[in-house]
């Protein structure tokens, strides 16, 4: 399948040496969803904005719809931002509280160049879609609770009739019933139509309904990626592991890491997880472990299931 977006080596550091993102690839096709997990301050949000062309890249590539926007300024930029859209983590900071539901809705397809005769008729369409009766349209972002305005800043997001939305925590300040329907809500518009999602989210089991492939990433580099099924049946690297060990309902025994988690200013030598990986040997110092598929094969698919572990080439499939 062709990608919608395809991003090759990313990198970007901080201030003082602090390495963010370190190499992140990644590949999404179309009506197709992309998972990126991990903890907080592993780097999944700072991929985000180098997707969006909100930071600049120090090194890698990004390319959407067979074209190259690493550099993208200006018009082309603009013209970037109505087929690359994002439903952020809290709407509540993101709509305009002076705007009305409809109104928000309306001034992001005006400022994409979406023409005035369908922009009313579309809002009323999206706020429907979404679950949101037209007449929510007159009301404001304090009128509605956490789960209706994440409906609308998914209604807004969609508006442009985008390719792409990258979804960055979009349930995570939301209540799990709430979580739940929000994200029936997203996989019931992906098959209508057609569009591709990154949903970033530290929760596995969340990412668990929609992805189709996950990247777990640590301290801004991918430890782990392959189908969702391949990941919650066969996990290979240890933090990956640890990650599904608390997910609930699972029959897992839980794996309590051991330290804390090393500071992006000065990574540990080697494989930056082995300071509190329960797999940890001495060689796991010597060099940052490639991701390999399991059994070792040089060069996978890129659909194949790889970790960057020592131990991921000889597990056998």
């Amino acid at each position: 399948m062709d990608a919608v977006m395809e991003a090759v080596g990313l990198r970007k550091t901080f201030g003082s040496g602090v390495r963010a993102v370190d190499g992140v690839s990644l590949r999404v096709g179309a009506g197709q969803t992309l998972g990126i997990v991990g903890e907080s301050g592993c780097g999944k949000s700072t991929t985000a904005k180098m997707l969006l062309r909100l930071l600049d890249a120090d090194d890698g590539t990004v390319a959407f719809q067979g074209d190259n926007i690493t550099k993208a300024r200006g018009k082309a930029l603009r013209a970037l931002r109505a087929r690359l859209q994002v439903v952020p983590q809290n709407p509540q900071t993101s709509l305009n509280p002076r705007l009305s539901i409809g109104d928000s809705v309306e001034f992001n397809m005006r400022v994409h160049g979406v023409a005035k005769s369908r922009r009313r008729d579309r809002m009323r369409d999206l706020l429907a879609r979404v679950g949101l009766d037209p007449s929510y349209a007159s009301r404001y972002p304090h009128e509605l609770s956490g789960g209706q305005l994440q409906r609308v800043a998914i209604a807004r997001a969609l508006s442009t009739e985008p390719s792409l939305v990258i979804c960055d925590e979009p349930v995570s300040a939301l209540d799990k019933s709430v979580q739940a329907q929000v994200l029936n809500l997203l996989a019931d518009l992906q098959r209508e139509l057609n569009v591709a999602y990154i949903f970033i989210s530290h929760d596995l089991a969340v990412v668990e309904h929609l992805a189709d492939r996950v990247l777990v990433m640590y301290l801004g580099r991918v430890v782990e990626e392959g189908s969702a099924g391949d990941l919650w049946s066969s996990a290979m690297h240890p933090y990956t592991k640890a990650l599904l060990s608390a997910t609930p309902g699972r029959g897992r025994d839980r794996i309590v890491l051991a330290g804390d988690l090393p500071s992006p200013r000065s990574l540990p030598a080697g494989c930056s997880f082995r300071t509190r990986c329960p797999e940890a040997e001495a060689s796991c110092a010597t060099g940052i472990p490639p991701l390999v598929s399991a059994g070792g094969d040089p060069t996978p698919s890129p659909e194949a299931h790889r970790a960057a572990c020592i131990h991921a080439g000889s597990v056998s499939r």
